[in-house]
């Protein structure tokens, strides 16, 4: 595998943006500790787009967990873009960084990296706010992946925002605006969720983590109501005692790799 650190400009949000890109080589051979498979020049690698939370940026997965190694054993890429503390929004009182996110990065991408542009090849996922993001991008594009998961996700944003009284709700208004005006808009996901099922639209797999213990475990149950009441199918697993912390993530990002690219 290699891992490349990619500093490029974004049109869209005009301003100097990072993401950082694991893709698989040719040959691992060599490869001491590591159950690599390698590729085969010219192929289109499988991608994750892997979202980061509110405190985090597009290092953070490599930092606190073995993504690298994960992504190695299933012969896949994993793009990893920085969206600071924007709620995956084209914000009210800031940047377009929703649609740099779902229109311009995946094209950069694709064009620095040897990623497949096949929605059968293509999946999305990631922790609390970017869990929230991961869920946004299957729900408004499902036609865009095969499937996708969010870990300790923020998926009952409309609640969160009524209810939240902490560092994040300057973040918010910054986002969403002053009223935050959340409900029955595209940001929300309880909103797309019933979109997507009134229109009958074909969805990508869904996956849902969390700990029973989190802070947001809360918000997890109202979005797996929500979505019972719809039918939309949403695999879910909740962990007793697990809390907000990277050492959860860890080990739920493998079994989200296992469902992700289980066909």
């Amino acid at each position: 595998m290699a891992l490349f650190h990619v500093n490029y400009h974004s049109e869209i949000i005009g301003v100097a943006s990072s993401m950082d890109v694991i893709v698989p080589q040719p040959s691992t051979a060599g490869l001491i500790g590591m159950n690599a498979p390698g590729s085969e020049e010219g192929e289109k690698y499988p991608t994750l787009y892997l979202l980061h939370g509110l405190s985090d940026d597009h290092t953070i997965w490599q930092r606190r967990t073995s993504i690298e190694r994960y992504a190695a054993e299933r012969g896949i890429a994993v793009v990893m873009p920085a969206v600071h503390r924007s709620f995956y929004a084209d914000q009210v009182h800031g940047y377009r960084y929703w649609t740099a996110l779902t229109e311009e990065l995946p094209a950069l991408a694709r064009h620095f990296f040897p990623l497949s542009a096949d929605p059968r090849k293509n999946f999305v996922a990631g922790l609390s706010m970017g869990g929230y993001g991961a869920f946004k991008w299957a729900l408004t594009h499902p036609d865009r992946f095969a499937a996708a998961a969010s870990l300790s996700g923020v998926l009952d944003l409309v609640g969160h925002a009524q209810q939240d009284q902490s560092h994040s709700d300057c973040d918010l208004h910054i986002a969403f605006g002053e009223q935050r005006n959340i409900a029955d808009t595209p940001a929300d996901l309880m909103h797309l969720a019933t979109q997507c099922v009134a229109q009958k639209k074909s969805l990508p797999k869904l996956m849902a983590c969390c700990g029973t213990a989190d802070f947001l475990y809360e918000d997890n149950l109202r979005f797996q109501k929500h979505a019972a009441d719809l039918g939309l199918p949403v695999t879910w697993r909740f962990d007793e005692g697990r809390v907000h912390e990277w050492a959860y993530w860890d080990t739920a990002i493998q079994r989200v790799l296992d469902f992700l690219f289980t066909p």
